[in-house]
């Protein structure tokens, strides 16, 4: 099913399975495609996140589970904290999966990372979708789920063109420049290989 996915600036994308099948305001869209279902957010419609420190929050990190919130804390765990735990695979891969459900969060459709060595970790993030893109070194910057936290400039996935792959995210912000400011824990929604992976309650 084709569905239309609108910005509350009128802009608008046509996904119908995993592409984009059109781009453009949303009344051309809606007058095109007439029996698409449309999806209205509030807020900006805009490619999706690149996280540069994907190796670091996903196989060097411990996300606890919520269970775990009053041993461990809400946030990722690394250094000796993370040593101390002793993790074994199931726990490296249900981590794994809540750090990339908690990227989908901020808007992240892809993360930069050396080939992950930790094979529940690789085979949990590859079951998500999550798309993987290589890189050459580690990024400065400090890892942080909020790629405007982590210092470094921040990199969005390819434009949004048609016959491209649906990814792409929406931040309940003005313009790009009040989401600079105000960071990606305003994402509203994240949608992967055309899926809605990502919606706020």
């Amino acid at each position: 099913m084709l569905t239309i996915h609108a910005d509350s600036r009128g802009l608008a994308l046509a996904v119908e399975g995993e592409r984009i099948a059109a781009a453009g305001p949303l009344e051309e869209l809606a007058g095109a495609y007439p029996h698409a279902r449309v999806r209205t957010w509030p807020g900006i419609l805009t490619p999706g996140l690149v996280n540069l420190h994907g190796t670091e929050l996903l196989e060097e990190a411990y996300h606890p589970d919520p269970r775990e919130a009053d041993e461990l804390g809400t946030e990722p765990l690394t250094g000796d904290a993370l040593a101390s735990l002793a993790l074994d695979d199931a726990r490296w891969g249900a981590s794994a999966r809540r750090g990339v459900q908690r990227m989908l969060a901020h808007g992240t459709v892809a993360a930069a990372c050396e080939p992950l060595a930790n094979r529940a970790v690789r085979d949990a993030v590859r079951r998500t979708g999550l798309v993987l893109a290589g890189r050459s070194r580690r990024p400065a910057g400090v890892p942080s789920l909020d790629p405007f936290a982590a210092g470094v400039p921040v990199e969005f996935a390819p434009p949004r063109d048609r016959g491209s792959a649906a990814r792409f995210a929406v931040f309940d912000v003005r313009d790009e420049a009040e989401l600079a400011e105000r960071g990606a824990g305003t994402c509203v929604a994240t949608v992967l290989a055309g899926r809605l992976v990502y919606r706020r309650r």
